[in-house]
């Protein structure tokens, strides 16, 4: 086994590329610190992320593959804690994802999805009704805060039958989950206020089902028989659906508008038409992946690696940043975002059983947002210079706290 030392993971993600870039140069697998102290190996290597997310050598639930947690070693301040406690497919292996991804399929359909698009289409053009009068009042606007992230939003509060008046504090409970600096209090606050929510939610579906994603779940809750899903999982898959199913299309929105906005020459390409609003949706998947580092996955047994033996029992974490960025993949500009690059394959919704099922419709999302934007603000701009734009406060979402533009 290769001496290896150890890249401490900045909780606050203020420099995920840097941060990517060192850990690329660490080798394909590095030994990381993540916060609280605890260790895990990144592996940043894209072929071999991608033979590590179909190994059967490797499972995602902590209660029976990760001796720090059986041994009762993470506490619930622990600022991943709702990461590896929640109890659905995202943590799940072998027959128990199968059975719960298949539960949750039945209501996730590529027809339900598809049927989203005329909605999608009237939510897009009114957000952009509303920004083009607000900026009939101040030529500012932040596109993130009043475009790529009301969207996505109100697309999965509609999906799941989320009462609109809820928006605010479902937003306000995803974006502590994915403060990987939070405190302490806020930790456990916060894993208090998700269950309190999805409670309500499931209640009020209950007493009064329709059609949406959040009844169809209490269906198979309720009526699967043997493979049904307990009250516990029924709860942690509308954690992980609403959350993730909102979050990621936020930063793809973000990221693309961004990089657009950056490199105008591949703007032009497409305006152009030398490239598609496909190709720019797959370049900023693989340089600007929505979802920087995806906590946990545990070793079953030994694996060896590139000469590096992951011990049974470690924990590993996906650094999906660091692999789309790859020289050794994308050559030496792996770093520039280029929509004409002919190689744009990533893992950015991740790979093998636990590919994202929310991948159509945040494409479909992005796919719709992006060109109605420049089509109707063409002379759109930055409004400060870009190394103004500060990160999340999040080492695993990777997005903009804003994106101020002008929008002529």
């Amino acid at each position: 086994m290769r001496d290896q030392s150890r890249l401490v993971i900045d909780p606050a993600g203020r420099d995920i590329h840097g941060e990517a870039s060192r850990l690329r140069e660490m080798g394909p697998v590095a030994r990381v610190e993540l916060p609280g102290g605890v260790e895990a190996w990144a592996v940043s290597s894209p072929d071999l992320l991608k033979e590590l997310l179909t190994d059967p050598r490797v499972s995602k639930d902590p209660r029976r593959h990760w001796p720090v947690w059986i041994n009762g070693e993470i506490s619930p301040e622990w600022p991943l804690f709702t990461w590896v406690a929640v109890q659905n497919m995202f943590t799940a292996y072998g027959g128990e994802h199968k059975r719960l991804r298949t539960l949750v399929t039945k209501a996730f359909t590529a027809r339900r999805t598809a049927a989203l698009r005329p909605r999608i289409e009237e939510i897009t053009t009114d957000l952009l009704d509303r920004i083009a009068e607000a900026g009939q009042q101040n030529n500012v606007v932040d596109l993130r805060e009043e475009f790529a992230y009301p969207l996505p939003i109100q697309v999965i509060s509609e999906l799941f039958g989320l009462p609109e008046e809820k928006g605010e504090e479902l937003r306000s409970i995803v974006d502590s989950i994915f403060h990987t600096s939070a405190d302490p209090e806020e930790v456990t606050a916060t894993y208090t206020r998700i269950y309190a929510a999805m409670g309500e939610l499931v209640a009020a579906k209950r007493q009064a089902p329709a059609d949406d994603m959040t009844s169809g779940l209490i269906t198979a809750r309720d009526d699967e028989g043997d493979t049904r899903l307990s009250e516990q999982e029924l709860l942690d898959t509308l954690v992980l659906m609403i959350s993730a199913g909102h979050e990621t299309t936020v930063n793809l929105i973000d990221n693309a508008i961004h990089a657009l906005l950056t490199h105008p020459e591949q703007l032009a390409h497409v305006r152009a038409g030398r490239a598609s609003w496909d190709d720019v949706i797959e370049e900023t998947l693989r340089s600007d992946a929505p979802v920087a580092s995806l906590p946990l996955r545990y070793a079953v047994e030994d694996i060896a690696l590139d000469g590096t033996i992951i011990r049974k029992g470690e924990a590993i974490l996906a650094a999906y940043a660091a692999a789309g960025r790859s020289p050794e993949r994308y050559g030496k500009d792996a770093d520039r975002f280029d929509v004409t690059r002919a190689d744009k394959e990533h893992l950015a919704f991740g790979y093998g059983v636990h590919y994202c099922l929310g991948a159509p419709l945040g494409r479909m999302e992005a796919r719709i947002a992006l060109p109605a934007l420049f089509e109707r603000f063409p002379g759109l701009a930055l409004a400060v210079p870009p190394k103004e734009l500060g990160p999340v406060d999040s080492f695993i979402s990777n997005g903009h706290r804003a994106l101020p533009v002008r929008l002529s």
